[in-house]
């Protein structure tokens, strides 16, 4: 009996230490695997990860050797274009009253003193009498003076008489000037003035905002009927569109990277065509909203294509020299959360991906912060290939 009750007893020890001994053989196993896989995650050279390719495979892509190198940064950034506020010019009105009539329309091309609007304005009939009233003020008191000046000689009048008609004589050709210049003002034609100097009828002409510069209307804001106010009244803006201004916004580093003169290149998306540029002004005020400061960029506008308030790309080219490692654009990918990574060459022969941090993009070349070391081989030709190999 005693041996039975021994027997019965191993029996249930060794049923309770198989189970534990298995457990511990399946953690072991596990913990192996999990170690395992955490080594192929960052060992970008683990075999079972990388492509190998035939001979005949790899005469179709190129390798590039990473290397130092010294460049100058290419800093892109957004911009809005706009007019050269110093070659626009914005027409005032010059006399007032309702618009009677337009001219022209946003758009068209206009040459210095080209009718723009027609105003039916009174000013005309009130500047015209006010410098026929000073015309013969001045022609009347110049003969009065004329006249005691020559009295004096024969004692017929006091010097203190003759100089004050003197005086007076001054005084009106002074009013006189003042009304002409009225009338220039107002754009009162020559001959107008002409017949006015002369003595003979004149019909009050019509008020006709002429412009002042040669270019292109930009801005129309009036419509007919409504009332201007002389020197008040904003009627058009006339501009030359040769030369344009874009406004871009760069942020931190990229503004340490940038200065007056540095030159640029503006895209539009519309095609391929870029216009050249130059780095005119930056701002020293950061804007409170968005935290950026202000770039202007002066191009040129032959063709009329940029206008205001496109948006273009603006490509900054830094005039300041960095250094660091280079790779071609056609080496970098990108993966399935948009990371971009570049194929490396094995000592093995075989090749691996490797995640990359890009930085400045230089030309046709992207800079590499990290995931690179001098003297890595990486594949730009045939990359895609490579990377299709991979997957199957």
């Amino acid at each position: 009996m005693e041996n039975n009750l021994a027997g019965s007893q191993r029996r249930r020890f060794s049923l309770w230490i198989a189970p534990a001994a298995s457990l511990a053989l399946l953690v072991a196993f596990v913990s192996g695997s999990g170690c395992s896989r955490q080594i192929d995650t960052h060992d970008p050279s683990v075999i079972a990860n990388n492509v190998r390719l035939t001979p005949a495979q790899r005469q179709s892509i190129h390798l590039y050797t990473v290397e130092p190198s010294r460049f100058r940064r290419t800093v892109e950034s957004t911009g809005v274009v706009d007019f050269d506020n110093d070659q626009a010019t914005s027409v005032l009105a010059p006399f007032s009253g309702p618009v009677s009539h337009l001219y022209v329309s946003q758009g068209d091309e206009v040459e210095k003193g080209a009718p723009l609007a027609r105003v039916d304005s009174p000013d005309f009939s009130a500047a015209i009498s006010t410098y026929q009233k000073a015309l013969a003020t001045a022609r009347t008191d110049r003969r009065l003076a004329d006249l005691d000046k020559d009295l004096l000689q024969h004692n017929g009048v006091s010097q203190r008489e003759e100089a004050q008609a003197q005086t007076d004589a001054t005084n009106a050709e002074a009013d006189r000037d003042a009304a002409l210049q009225a009338l220039v003002s107002l754009n009162v034609a020559p001959q107008t003035i002409k017949a006015i100097d002369q003595g003979r009828p004149v019909a009050p002409p019509q008020g006709v905002i002429r412009s002042p510069v040669a270019g292109t209307v930009v801005e129309k804001l009036i419509t007919p009927g409504e009332l201007l106010q002389a020197g008040a009244t904003a009627c058009f803006t006339v501009a030359n569109l040769s030369r344009v201004w874009v406004m871009a916004q760069l942020f931190g580093a990229d503004l340490a990277a940038v200065k007056v003169g540095d030159p640029a290149d503006v895209a539009t998306g519309i095609d391929a065509r870029t216009f050249p540029g130059k780095v005119d002004k930056v701002s020293a005020l950061v804007d409170p909203d968005t935290r950026a400061v202000a770039v202007r960029v002066v191009v040129d506008n032959p063709a009329r294509l940029l206008r205001k308030q496109m948006y273009v790309r603006v490509l900054i080219h830094s005039s300041f020299e960095s250094s660091g490692l280079l790779v071609p654009v056609s080496a970098v990918l990108r993966d399935d959360e948009n990371l971009p990574f570049v194929y490396v060459a094995q000592a093995d022969g075989s090749f691996a991906r490797q995640h990359v941090t890009l930085g400045y993009r230089v030309a046709e070349q992207y800079e590499v912060r990290e995931g690179l070391r001098s003297g890595a081989q990486v594949v730009v030709a045939g990359s895609i290939f490579v990377q299709f190999m991979q997957s199957q």
